[in-house]
This record gives C-alpha cells, sequence and structure tokens, in this order.
C-alpha cells in the first residue's frame, strides 16, 4: 500500500509478542484507533498461551490491517522479521504488553516530518512503586539514545542501511540501534505528545530480573561500543534513587552486568554484528515464515 502524497504517510507496526494474552487485545484494539493509514505486522515467538489465537481473532474482525508471523528468538530478532514484512516506508515499533494512546501514531507522525527516527513518550502503568523509576539515560552526540523500542519509529530504508537490530543483545539493543543512527549523523526527534503506556512487572521478582538483563544488556553495549561510562549523566542517576525500591533496581543492574564481566568470556560482542539481512541495498529481502 502506497502513502497518499497528499496525506499522512503509510506506517507499518511492528509489534514481537511472546505469551501476551493478558495484554494484547487491549494493544491491538488501541492500535485500531490510530490515525489512518497503516498496517500492523505482529511476529509472535512460539506462544503457548491464547496470543496467536487472540490476534487471530482481531485479524478477522479488521480484514486486512493485521498480518501475523511466527519467529523464535530474540526481541531483536523478531523485530527484524517484522521490518522485513514491512510494507510501509515507515516502521514504527510497540512491544505485546503496552497500550497506544489514540493520537500516538499521528504524533510519531510528527516527529518522523523532521527526522528519520522519532521517539515518543512512554509512562508505566501498574504498581507505582515499580512504574516512577526514570531511565538510565546514555547521551551520544547530543542526543538520548535510550528511548526505548515499544515507543519508536525509524525510516524503513534508514533501519535496513544501519543493518537493523543487533539480534546478538538480550537487552539494550535499542540503545545499540539508536546508538548507530545518531553516529551516523542522525538526530532522534523526541515527541513527548506520542504517548505508549507500558505495563510494569507485577511483583518484586520479575521486576528485579528485568533489571538484572537489563544491566546485561549494558554491558553486552559497552563490549561492542566501547567504554560509554563518561556518557552516563551519574548525579541525575544516583539522585534518583529514592526508594528502597529504587536502589533494589540499581543493585540489581549491576549485578547484571557484572554477570556479564565475569561469564561473557568468549561470547563478548564484536563490534560487527552477523549478518541480518538488512545490510544489501539492492532491495532484497527474505520473507517470514507466515503463522
Amino acid at each position: 500500500m502506497a502513502s497518499n502524497p497528499d496525506g499522512p504517510p503509510f506506517v507499518s507496526i511492528v509489534i514481537t509478542v511472546r505469551n501476551e494474552e493478558r495484554h494484547v487485545g487491549r494493544l491491538l484494539e488501541s492500535l485500531g484507533k490510530q490515525e489512518p493509514p497503516f498496517e500492523i505486522v505482529l511476529v509472535d515467538a512460539l506462544s503457548h498461551d491464547r496470543t496467536v489465537e487472540i490476534a487471530e481473532e482481531f485479524a478477522r474482525a479488521h480484514p486486512g490491517l493485521l498480518r501475523i508471523f511466527r519467529k523464535y528468538g530474540s526481541r531483536g530478532i523478531g523485530r527484524n522479521e517484522g521490518v522485513r514484512a514491512a510494507r510501509a516506508e515507515f516502521v514504527a515499533f510497540t512491544d505485546g504488553d503496552c497500550i497506544a494512546d489514540s493520537g500516538w501514531l499521528r504524533q510519531l507522525r510528527r516527529g518522523l516530518a523532521r527526522s528519520d527516527v522519532a521517539a515518543g513518550q512512554t509512562t508505566t502503568v501498574g504498581n507505582a512503586a515499580y512504574g516512577h523509576l526514570e531511565r538510565v539515560e546514555l547521551y551520544q552526540e547530543g542526543s538520548d539514545v535510550t528511548y526505548p523500542s515499544c515507543n519508536l519509529a525509524y525510516r524503513r530504508s534508514l533501519f535496513r542501511e544501519l543493518g537493523g537490530f543487533d539480534p546478538r543483545f538480550i537487552t539494550a539493543e535499542d540503545i545499540d540501534l539508536n546508538l548507530r543512527a545518531v553516529r551516523r549523523g542522525v538526530r532522534i526527534a523526541y515527541v513527548p505528545e506520542a504517548l505508549i503506556y507500558h505495563q510494569v512487572r507485577e511483583s518484586l521478582l520479575r521486576f528485579g530480573i528485568q533489571a538484572f538483563w537489563n544491566g546485561y544488556g549494558r554491558k553486552q553495549l559497552t563490549e561492542k561500543q566501547g567504554s560509554l561510562w563518561a556518557s552516563y549523566r551519574y548525579r541525575r542517576l544516583f539522585a534518583g534513587q529514592r526508594s528502597v525500591i529504587a536502589w533494589a533496581r540499581l543493585g540489581a543492574a549491576f549485578a547484571g552486568y557484572f554477570t556479564r564481566v565475569l561469564t561473557g568470556g568468549g561470547r563478548r560482542l564484536t563490534p560487527t554484528p552477523p549478518p541480518t539481512g538488512f545490510e544489501s541495498r539492492d532491495g532484497a529481502e527474505g520473507a517470514p515464515g507466515r503463522a
């Protein structure tokens, strides 16, 4: 489907999910209310609950809007698969445990009108004790590169030229992609009116596990990109630790970071990732397997 030259550009919304039967229905309903034209590309990492069944019900109720693919792997692998299947000039990413504000896509388009990369504001919902904690920001070339891929949009040609998400990352694959974009000279357009509501983890254990793997991913990031410690805003980081839970999150993240230090060994990330299928500019792409 081509964009109307007199109207908003066509956008492919790419979602990666695994075992999200509790949330995916609400996400899809919220996406169905976005400003057209758009399509939804959902990549399921072989869920064993009703995630795909719920998505198929939505697809039947909204013919031509949603396409479903299945691909096991990391979030980066799933998102790359979704972009390969995308048909639009721009791709917007979100996650299965999110809900989009009704004006989300319209506002992201405002950012894409002035940059090849746009990011919105992600607001947490759920347990307030876990939700009121800020990102550990990382600045490069004057841009915050930690905007998460649950609320991020790229011009598809730039995404392909960058090689897509590096599939080796456990987490922080979105930071790595944003970092490569700003080092290419791209300025990330931040649009706070583009709102995504993200469900926080529902127990202290799950919250701690998430923080652990976030720290693990930050160490993977330094392996690939070199030392980034000088780019963190430490005063702001430590000033934001105002509760026991905040310090517990920071401790879990450091545990993940140093776990990677101690166990990375021969698995350290080199600057050059394995081919993802986006490196060639000749337009040839692989087709993902349809569910």
